[in-house]
Formats: structure tokens, sequence, C-alpha cells
């Protein structure tokens, strides 16, 4: 499968990375912000960071998965805004970053600094349909912890 990216900025590719899978392993690609200035990101607070970049996936059975990365999570307390962010296969627009600081001092998000993951999954479109009843199963409707610790 190809995703196919467009630069929305000369500097992807210079100064800000391409996207690039920083391991044999790796589940996504690293994706950069491409900034002017050095954004800062005080506690509690979010920013719209972009990264210079659109994207085509190629296959309407694929999404694009945006995920924090586990190291800015852990060391500075950054996370995504809206946990994970879904790129559909139809958007054509600039891959925008909503990174939040949960920490407890500002974040300072420089160009070319690595900012998420893209990971591409496949999905499935469902057929919706109302029915009067579920089917019963062992665990009926527990939720919340309710299979246990």
């Amino acid at each position: 499968m190809t995703v196919r990216f467009k630069k929305l900025s000369e500097k992807v590719g210079n100064s800000v990375p391409s996207p690039f899978y920083a391991t044999k392993g790796s589940a996504g690609v690293d994706v950069a912000a491409c900034v002017d200035e050095t954004i800062i990101i005080e506690p509690s607070k979010w920013v719209k960071v972009p990264t210079g970049l659109a994207l085509e996936i190629d296959n309407t059975n694929i999404v694009g998965l945006v995920f924090p990365r586990s190291g800015l999570a852990y060391r500075n307390g950054i996370t995504l805004q809206n946990a994970v962010g879904v790129i559909d296969s139809d958007y054509r627009g600039p891959l925008e970053i909503l990174i939040r600081n949960e920490g407890p001092t500002p974040i300072e998000v420089k160009n070319g600094d690595r900012i998420a993951q893209l990971v591409f999954v496949p999905i499935y479109q469902v057929n919706i349909e109302f029915v009067e009843q579920l089917k019963e199963t062992d665990r009926g409707s527990g939720g919340f912890g309710s299979t246990g610790v």
C-alpha cells in the first residue's frame, strides 16, 4: 500500500524531517513540527501544530491514526487533545497535530521536533441496523470494571 505525502512547506526534507519509521519494527511514522517560530504550550493548554504536509491514503479501507509519542508523554506530559487523531482516506487538507500539555511546566515545540506518530490500519464500514433486542452474552450489559481488575 502507498501513502502519498505532499510537501506544503519547503522546510520539509530540509530543517523538518520527512515522515519516517524510526526503526525496522516501528508501527508508525514519526511526523515533525513545521513552524516559523517556537510554540510555547502552557500547562493544561493545547495548540494546533502544523507539519507542513498533506497526505493521500489511496485505499478507502485504510485510516491514518495519529498517536502521541510515548517518550514525549513520559518526559514532558505531552499528549494529543483529541486522544487519537483520525485521518480519513478522502481527507486532503493539511496534517496538523493537536498537542496538549498535561505537564506542570510550559513546553516548547520547535521547528523539526518530532511531535506525533502516524499509524495506518485497516477499517471496516459496517451496515447499521436498529433492532428491538440484542443477543445475550455471559457479560451482558456490565461495563466499567464489571469483568474484574
